[in-house]
């Protein structure tokens, strides 16, 4: 109940995000000259004190540019993996004024995700959600052969609403008929949602597929004389070869290593499907490109499971999908105990 509540609200976070706090988001800003990226970095590291570790640009102007820095919070909730805290600084990109400094993990909609994924406990927390996300799917395949119909005139009669009954047939309507519409649904989303609980399941998608697990090896490049500007010209480097709404730079932490740009495919169907160029700093010469299309069928299906399981896959229309469906599967348990308690009292009666 509480995975399907807390993945109901999710499904819209971004929407609801950039609807409570639109001007974190988004500038009025006419003008559609912008401040060139090392000086935006360059602004907001000198005004906080902190090295920046990625920064996000958007083609639209209006979009508020996004940077990544460290978060020295000492309230910030730790989570599984250890994947150090950070901030995002949301500045506008034509006037350098920042907009909001935003802490997820100190956000309401962190505290649903770590309901949805930890049940706020940690490693201990994933293995409750993944055994009884594991128990979800043994329901609704059980729940499924149970509900199957002996013949044709029986299966109308399960796949019709019946209006204007009892509280007990509304209940019961409830689970069996929307129970069955939403099973299908509630199987994909709680499937792909293994992938974050158990890491045998991962390892089973690659044996599946026939592939390996490979990680991107890191790329080692000769230092030399540093370049002004040089992430502004990496980016107009890579902009000359890849058009996208938006560019997620990735800025090195150490000499020897690459300025890192994903930019999405050209008629990319979802926001994984991404192209990295990696852009010596020193020449702003690209040393190489990891395409989506050169990756094999464990890495492709695997990128996919997280628009999936968000409801993302195929934009509003799935997203509204899936929302119904997570609503619909907070109260099935409800509606499946009420079921179980009228006939366990029917044979008590029966028995008196």
């Amino acid at each position: 109940m509480i995975t399907c509540l807390t993945g109901a609200i999710l499904v819209y976070e971004k929407e609801m995000q950039h609807g409570l706090h639109p001007k974190r988001y988004f500038n009025h800003t006419v003008s559609t000259e912008r401040i060139p990226a090392d000086s935006l970095i360059n602004l907001v590291e000198s005004t906080l004190q902190v090295k920046a570790k990625s920064i996000k640009i958007y083609e639209d102007p209006r979009r508020n540019t996004e940077i990544t820095i460290p978060s020295n919070s000492a309230t910030t909730v730790k989570i599984p993996g250890n994947r150090p805290p950070t901030e995002t600084v949301f500045i506008n990109p034509c006037t350098g004024d920042i907009a909001a400094v935003y802490n997820h993990r100190e956000s309401f909609f962190f505290m649903v995700m770590n309901l949805h994924r930890w049940m706020l406990g940690g490693e201990t927390g994933k293995w409750i959600v993944g055994t009884s996300t594991l128990l979800f799917l043994f329901i609704l395949i059980t729940g499924i052969i149970l509900w199957w119909p002996k013949n044709k005139a029986m299966l109308w009669q399960r796949l019709k609403w019946k209006p204007g009954t009892g509280f007990k047939r509304m209940n019961y309507d409830y689970h069996v008929v929307l129970g069955f519409y939403s099973a299908i649904i509630l199987f994909i989303l709680a499937g792909t949602g293994l992938a974050w609980s158990f890491e045998w399941f991962n390892k089973g998608i690659y044996t599946l597929t026939g592939t390996q697990m490979v990680q991107s090896k890191p790329i080692a490049i000769e230092t030399g004389k540093p370049v002004y500007g040089a992430v502004e010209l990496a980016l107009r480097t890579v902009k000359q070869q890849a058009a996208s709404p938006y560019y997620q730079i990735t800025l090195p932490s150490k000499p020897q290593q690459p300025i890192s740009i994903a930019a999405l495919q050209p008629h990319y169907h979802t926001d994984v499907e991404k192209d990295v160029y990696n852009v010596n700093p020193y020449t702003n010469q690209v040393v190489s490109v990891e395409k989506y299309n050169d990756k094999n069928t464990g890495q492709k299906v695997r990128a996919q499971f997280k628009p999936v399981h968000t409801a993302s896959v195929f934009g509003q229309p799935s997203k509204f999908i899936g929302f119904v469906a997570c609503l619909l599967g907070t109260f099935f348990p409800a509606s499946g105990i009420i079921i179980w308690w009228n006939r366990t009292r029917k044979k008590r009666m029966a028995k008196k």
